[in-house]
């Protein structure tokens, strides 16, 4: 099946879709009798990841849970560090944004055993086997759920700024997985069908907002970069998160357009496709995609702009930037995306 073939479910009803890497299930409306549909699915027995935030929308499942970890804030490689010994089961729900499932995932890489997910937001995690490791402890890496949850209303119920930047951070996915060594021709059909309807449902009013388009447009990104790995954008917008501690969407909606720009020249038919998904055409995509994601700069972030350097420095020694991006990676060409985007 062509993913552009691949249509949102209607309100109160569900789209499943599988493949070789995992199970997913969408219900378009709110988080609905979950412990029922994991134990449709082989879940009766697990241990709970989670924050006091989400266990208050889902109903049950801190009670049906063995165990519930609270993941606490901060970094992947920390947050998950702090729990990991309290740990015990083989089987891991993840409910939660994208640091609640990454440290589900890096903790699974570390003892073993399978996850789920039920996201919350708009993050790639759940679809990806891209984490890091707990802070102090090896393991392979490559850890992914094989089922996931989603729940339209719960993924797209932020407050509409932060909505958007995480949209970004989705369309981010789709768009960065375009032009990688490791792309196929699934991998662009799903990042691009991902990208056209994540921009076909912010272009909706907020009230009237297709929400299962929006959050399996998020879902569809997930899968492309999981398949084809990240690039220019993911790796400069990693280190600024890392550097800068800047709030991650936020960090990679600022950068975004700014990205993209640079990559015109770098992959023109890739961006030109990315342009026709997004309704504009590669001259006007910088535009587009402030369009979509509110204009937030990294100077409005609470950056040190001080830092810029720095991140130019840890970016350029990591070597997905070379290897993943088309054409050279000068330091330059950093430094004035993160200009372009201050």
């Amino acid at each position: 099946m062509s993913f552009s073939d691949l249509k949102p479910p209607g309100e109160g009803n569900w789209l499943e879709y599988a493949d070789d890497r995992r199970k997913l299930l969408l219900y378009a409306g709110p988080i609905t009798d979950p412990v029922g549909v994991l134990a449709g699915e082989g879940w009766e027995e697990f241990e709970l990841l989670s924050t006091a935030r989400a266990l208050a929308d889902a109903p049950g499942l801190g009670d049906a849970a063995g165990h519930t970890h609270h993941v606490p804030a901060g970094m992947v490689a920390e947050a998950s560090a702090a729990i990991i010994d309290e740990v015990g089961g083989e089987r891991l729900l993840a409910l939660g944004g994208g640091r609640v499932i990454d440290s589900a995932k890096a903790i699974a890489a570390v003892l073993g055993g399978q996850v789920a997910a039920i996201p919350t937001t708009l993050s790639g995690a759940p679809m990806t086997g891209i984490h890091r490791l707990p802070a102090g402890r090896e393991a392979d890496s490559g850890v992914r759920p094989n089922l996931i949850i989603g729940y339209a209303d719960a993924m797209t119920s932020a407050p509409e700024p932060q909505l958007r930047a995480s949209a970004m951070n989705a369309l981010a996915h789709g768009a960065d997985s375009l032009y990688t060594p490791l792309a196929d021709e699934a991998s662009r059909d799903a990042g691009l069908r991902g990208a056209e309807m994540v921009a076909g449902a912010l272009d909706q009013p907020r009230e009237e907002r297709d929400r299962a388009a929006l959050a399996l447009g998020a879902l569809l990104c997930g899968i492309a970069v999981d398949r084809a790995g990240i690039a220019l954008h993911h790796v400069l917008g990693q280190t600024a998160v890392m550097v800068l501690r800047t709030p991650h969407a936020e960090t990679y909606a600022a950068l975004l357009p700014e990205t993209m720009e640079a990559m015109r020249h770098r992959a023109p038919d890739q961006i030109e496709a990315l342009a026709t998904a997004l309704g504009t055409d590669a001259a006007g995509l910088r535009a587009r995609i402030v369009e979509l994601g509110g204009g937030r700069r990294l100077g409005e972030l609470g950056a040190d702009r001080d830092r810029l350097d720095q991140v130019v420095e840890v970016a350029m020694a990591r070597p997905e930037l070379t290897h993943m991006t088309p054409g050279d990676v000068a330091p330059s060409d950093l430094a004035a995306i993160l200009e372009a985007a201050w």
